[in-house]
C-alpha cells in the first residue's frame, strides 16, 4: 500500500483562523509529509465558502513545484465547469513543465449550490460543461498545431496550446466517479479513477471491481495504483481522543452538505452533498492505531492499494506517527 494526501477544509485551530497562517501551514504539512515518505498530495478547488479552503489549487501547486522533489502533485478536483478550457490546458501544460513531470489532473463536474449560484451556472448545465470541457482538453493534448472548436458553450478557431506538458500524451487524469455508468467511461476513456471517503470498504470494493472488469474488457492490464481511494484521517491515543476527532470531522461534514445544497430545493436536485453510506465503524480512517490498522486492513483485502488521507484538523504529530507506526505495516514487500 501507499499513502499521499487529500487537502481540502483546513481547520487548524492554531490557525486561529488566518488565511495567511492558514496557507503556510498547508504548505509546512505538505513539505513536511514528503519528507515523511507520502508520495502524493491532492488539493481540492472550492470557491465562495467563508471557510478555509483554496480556491487556486494550481496556483498552490505551482509554488509546491518548486518546494518538493519526488511528491506527485494533483488536484482533486479542477472543477471543468468554472474554467476556460484553454487557459486551463496552458496552465496544466506549465505546472507539468514547472514540476518535472510530477502533476496529476484531477478532475470533476461540481454539485455545490453556493459555487453554481456564484458563477451564475445552473446545476442542470454542469454534465454537459464537464463533457465538452474534457472534449476541448482532449484536442488540446491530441493536436500537433493549432486547433478549432465548435460547441454549445465554447466556440474558438485557430487554437495552440503552449507550453505543452512535459507527460506523453498528457498528465494522468483523475476522475471522480461513483455510479457504474461513470466507472465503466472512466476505464474506457483510459483514466484514473478517484474514490469518494463516503463509502465503506465493502463497497469500495464493489467499485473498484467494476472499474478493474471494466478496464480489463477494453484489453488492458489493471493497475491498482491508478486507483485512489480517500479516507478521513486522525491517529488518535484513546476514545476520548477518537470521539474529539469525530465530532470535528462531522463539524466539517455538516459545513459541506450546507454549502452543497440548495435551501430552496427540499425534493430531488442536482445539488446533492455526498453521504456516508455503509458501516460507519468501516469508514473513516479516525480512530486508534488498532482501529486505524483493522480497517486499512479491510481496504487492502478489497483491493485497494493507494490511499490518500484527509485530516482537516493537519495535526503533523498524527501524520508523524501515521508514517512510524503504521505505513510500515503496510508498505513492504508481502505485507498483509
Amino acid at each position: 500500500m501507499k499513502f499521499g494526501l487529500f487537502m481540502g477544509i483546513w481547520e487548524n485551530p492554531k490557525a486561529e483562523g488566518d488565511l495567511h497562517k492558514i496557507l503556510h501551514q498547508v504548505v509546512d504539512y505538505i513539505l513536511h509529509a514528503e519528507r515523511l515518505g507520502y508520495i502524493s498530495t491532492f488539493l481540492t478547488e472550492h470557491h465562495f465558502t467563508g471557510l478555509p479552503q483554496i480556491p487556486s489549487s494550481l496556483t498552490v501547486l505551482s509554488y509546491l513545484a518548486a518546494r518538493t522533489t519526488t511528491m506527485r502533485l494533483g488536484t482533486a478536483v479542477t472543477i471543468l465547469p468554472w474554467h476556460n478550457p484553454l487557459l486551463l490546458a496552458e496552465e496544466i501544460g506549465t505546472l507539468d513543465l514547472l514540476s518535472n513531470g510530477r502533476f496529476d489532473c484531477g478532475i470533476g463536474r461540481g454539485f455545490r449550490y453556493t459555487e453554481c449560484r456564484g458563477f451564475g451556472i445552473p446545476g442542470e448545465e454542469l454534465g454537459a460543461r464537464f463533457d465538452e470541457a474534457l472534449e476541448v482538453l482532449q484536442k488540446a493534448w491530441a493536436a500537433k498545431g493549432r486547433f478549432s472548436h465548435h460547441g454549445k458553450y465554447w466556440n474558438f478557431d485557430d487554437a495552440i496550446i503552449d507550453p505543452r506538458p512535459i507527460q506523453k500524451p498528457h498528465p494522468p487524469v483523475w476522475v471522480s466517479a461513483a455510479s457504474e455508468a461513470s466507472l465503466r467511461r472512466t476505464a474506457q476513456l483510459d483514466y484514473n479513477l478517484l474514490l469518494a471517503q463516503f463509502g465503506d470498504a465493502t463497497e469500495i470494493g464493489k467499485k473498484l471491481r467494476c472499474y478493474k472488469e471494466a478496464t480489463e474488457a477494453c484489453g488492458r492490464r489493471f493497475d491498482p495504483m491508478r486507483v485512489g481511494v480517500t479516507r478521513a484521517f486522525h491517529l488518535t491515543n484513546n476514545e476520548a481522543e477518537t470521539q474529539a476527532a469525530l465530532d470535528h470531522h462531522h463539524h466539517v461534514l455538516a459545513n459541506n452538505r450546507k454549502l452543497s445544497s440548495d435551501p430552496n430545493n427540499t425534493g430531488g436536485s442536482v445539488y446533492r452533498a455526498p453521504a456516508a453510506s455503509g458501516d460507519a465503524d468501516n469508514i473513516w480512517l479516525i480512530g486508534t492505531h488498532d482501529q486505524i490498522v483493522r480497517r486499512l486492513n479491510s481496504l487492502k483485502d478489497e483491493g485497494v492499494e493507494y490511499v490518500m488521507l484527509i485530516d482537516t484538523a493537519g495535526d503533523i504529530g498524527s501524520l508523524e506517527r501515521f508514517a512510524a507506526d503504521i505505513v510500515p505495516i503496510f508498505d513492504r514487500p508481502g505485507a498483509v
